[in-house]
């Protein structure tokens, strides 16, 4: 297979070796630290099954990274992003055992809450270091094709963490047990990140300038950077409109997950066995995953034949079509067949977007625009929370609003199409900004 062939080609680099080991490693481990968030935020049979509800769970999840995001960008820019994989995965187990230990004990939600919090924090941190470093280790001619593979294949380990959570959470009998079981063997995953992050040299990742000034002053620099990092962005143009692109995707699609979470839970199964629709929106969300692996094939042919820029208008075509099918009928068959499409139309906008940031961006304003990217990222999905409650049915299936997402994509094509055909689909010359 020319995805093998092209795994193989990049695996010939010593350092993407020992970081794509490192990805797949702690992506495996966050998938099954998720599992257990799951059980208790979305598939406990006493809560969360309203859209109100669930939207509210995925504002307390993802709003506190959306203001903690912006602090990432200039420490990666400044800290080895080595040490940062190291010693994040370090403290990611070693909260993953005291929430294990916190669910056991039956203790309150709140203390939960807040850990896992800071947990997947640290999570979106590590994804920043993960990008941030990868154009150190493969030739600029590659990125392409590494960002085609690399975090596809990073989500699909997350994807293998999760079912491998789901069988354990399954296998393990009812009780505290069963809730603890999937963190205690994730914080074990998280631990071997660790070795793994430890074959990576000090400076092997960057940044290529370290400024070596104290915490205190970078912290106080943090707006500042990221203002002229913002600049640097628009300056550029290319990687400007994509994060737009992103940011927006990002929303349609959070939209979208919502409403498979509600329809897999209260629609496709009976809402009062939380098992069934954790067990159907496995499914569902696997089949999604399929999309997103098949992702990794397409987007390195369609690079061959059109610019990044094309390929995320044909994506977001991609997921026109998907919500298009989901306006005509709520039935199981064609839901899926709507899963497939999405998973491969949000994942190839997410590989070229990512290509364009990098390619675009000189390693110094590099930790800044992921940093950005995060934060508009969680940002756009608090966003999607809010506007799913308001306009999705507990059912989570809405002719009216799977027909007004199928405007909004055809919309955002049509702007993206616009704004970069104005540049000639080309970046403009590097700048500094002052």
């Amino acid at each position: 297979m020319a995805v093998l062939a092209d795994l193989r080609s990049l695996l010939v680099h010593d350092g993407f070796r020992r970081l794509f080991r490192v990805r797949l490693i702690s992506q495996s481990g966050d998938g099954m630290f998720q599992v257990g968030l799951a059980t208790l935020y979305f598939f406990n049979p006493t809560t969360m099954t309203t859209a109100a509800g669930v939207a509210a769970a995925f504002t307390v999840l993802l709003l506190p990274f959306t203001i903690v995001g912006p602090f990432v960008g200039p420490l990666l820019d400044r800290w080895s992003r080595q040490a940062v994989l190291f010693w994040g995965n370090a403290i990611r187990a070693l909260l993953c055992l005291i929430l294990a230990a916190l669910m056991f004990t039956g203790a309150g939600f709140l203390p939960v809450s807040v850990l896992a919090l800071i947990t997947l924090g640290i999570n979106r941190f590590l994804l920043s270091a993960l990008s941030a470093g990868l154009p150190h280790v493969v030739p600029r001619r590659q990125l392409i094709m590494a960002n085609s593979i690399v975090p596809t294949i990073g989500a699909v380990a997350t994807a293998v963490g999760a079912a491998l959570g789901f069988v354990i959470n399954r296998l393990t009998p009812e009780g505290a047990a069963r809730d603890a079981s999937a963190l205690v063997v994730a914080a074990l995953l998280l631990l071997g990140a660790v070795w793994a992050a430890a074959r990576l040299g000090y400076r092997e990742l960057g940044p290529d300038d370290r400024a070596e000034v104290p915490l205190g002053s970078q912290v106080m620099a943090v707006f500042e950077e990221l203002w002229l990092g913002a600049r640097y962005l628009a300056m550029r143009g290319t990687p400007a409109h994509a994060l737009v692109v992103m940011a927006v995707h990002r929303f349609l699609y959070g939209v979208n997950f919502i409403a498979l979470l509600l329809i897999s839970r209260n629609l496709l199964t009976d809402p009062a066995d939380p098992d069934a629709g954790l067990a159907m929106f496995a499914l569902l969300a696997g089949l999604s995953l399929a999309g997103n692996g098949s992702a990794i094939v397409l987007t390195p042919i369609a690079h061959e034949r059109m610019r990044p820029w094309q390929w995320i208008v044909a994506c977001l075509g991609i997921s026109t079509l998907s919500q298009a099918i989901l306006l005509a009928t709520p039935t199981l068959p064609w839901i899926a067949v709507a899963a497939v499409l999405m998973g491969l139309g949000v994942q190839g906008a997410k590989i070229a977007v990512d290509t364009i940031v990098q390619r675009d961006v000189v390693d110094g304003y590099r930790g800044r625009a992921f940093a950005l990217y995060d934060m508009l990222y969680n940002a756009a999905f608090v966003g999607a929370a809010a506007l799913a409650a308001l306009i999705l049915p507990d059912t989570g299936w809405s002719r009216i609003s799977f027909a007004s997402l199928v405007l909004l994509y055809l919309l955002l094509a049509a702007w993206y199409t616009h704004a970069t055909r104005r540049l000639s689909g080309m970046p403009r010359p590097i700048a500094q900004p002052g």
